[in-house]
């Protein structure tokens, strides 16, 4: 089986290491930047290929993980694009963080063409991606999500078919917009215990170890990072931020959902504010102007 991945970014290198360490000899990648490309080969043993049309028209499974729905049009669509060689009887696996129009629109061209196409979206970040832990939700037919599992099992743990295409990138946005409502809980309720005078540490023992329902991964893996003024980005804010606006595009009156329009604000001004390039946890930037005060100890 001969394996090609689109896009040895910062989730895409990892992820290529752990399908060349599993499938040697037969991993090959793209990356627009050739530089990056010829890095990653050398670092994991997969090899370059000189385009798309000439990864695509080598692969049995194609997997891609670029930024956005317009990458994903050219990566695809395109003249020279995966559909411009890939052969029937392939699949081709997207693994972008993308809304499911787009996903619906790769997939119906490319059945077309006898090859399925899955919407693999990723719950994880680069730590995952280099343990090779990450969670797939996917969307697509259910015969062509078993032949590719063994590529996914590669990469991840929980691997689970959600339906017919476009299923995994709705799992994967309503999720993001729950972990954006997390930093944005979090960071408030960093904020009343600065404003009150409550000591974060005794509250964060309370949270983590205590037997209410207040806790999160997020508020667990993040607070102590916050503490020490580490905004570093495990994923960046403004990544978050298009997510978010992806998942608002999926429904038909963004008004019934109060909570996301604020939590879409709070991402809005955060990136406006300049901290994009930051984790997604500089919305707690917002509260410390508020008050005037700094979570860092």
């Amino acid at each position: 089986m001969k394996i090609g991945y689109i896009g040895a970014g910062a989730m895409g290198a990892p992820m290529i290491a752990q399908l060349a360490a599993k499938f040697p000899g037969d991993v090959s990648l793209f990356d627009i930047d050739p530089d990056l490309a010829a890095r990653v080969a050398s670092q994991t043993g997969a090899k370059a290929a000189p385009s798309i049309a000439d990864l695509a028209g080598a692969s049995d499974v194609l997997l891609s993980c670029v930024p956005n729905n317009d990458s994903i049009a050219q990566v695809y669509l395109e003249p020279g694009g995966v559909a411009s060689a890939i052969g029937a009887g392939a699949i081709t696996i997207d693994c972008s963080t993308v809304g499911p129009d787009i996903t619906r629109k790769v997939h119906a061209h490319l059945k077309s063409m006898g090859v399925s196409h899955l919407d693999a979206s990723m719950l994880g970040s680069v730590k995952q991606a280099n343990e090779g832990t990450i969670s797939f939700v996917v969307g697509g037919e259910e015969e062509a999500f078993n032949r590719a599992r063994p590529v996914l099992e590669a990469c991840g743990q929980m691997i689970r078919h959600c339906g017919p295409s476009g299923a995994g990138n709705h799992m994967k946005l309503i999720h993001q917009t729950l972990v954006a409502g997390h930093a944005v809980a979090v960071a408030e309720a960093m904020g009343m215990c600065l404003e009150t005078g409550a000591d974060i540490e005794t509250f964060y023992d309370i949270v983590t170890g205590g037997t209410g329902f207040a806790y999160s991964r997020y508020f667990e893996n993040r607070v102590p990072r916050m503490r020490d003024g580490d905004f570093s980005p495990l994923f960046f804010l403004k990544f978050l931020l298009k997510d978010i606006r992806l998942a608002g595009e999926m429904v038909d009156d963004k008004a019934k959902y109060p909570a996301y329009s604020a939590i879409l604000e709070s991402f809005e001004q955060g990136v406006d504010a300049g901290w994009g390039d930051e984790d997604f946890s500089a919305v707690m930037h917002l509260v410390e102007k508020r008050l005037g005060k700094s979570i860092k100890r």
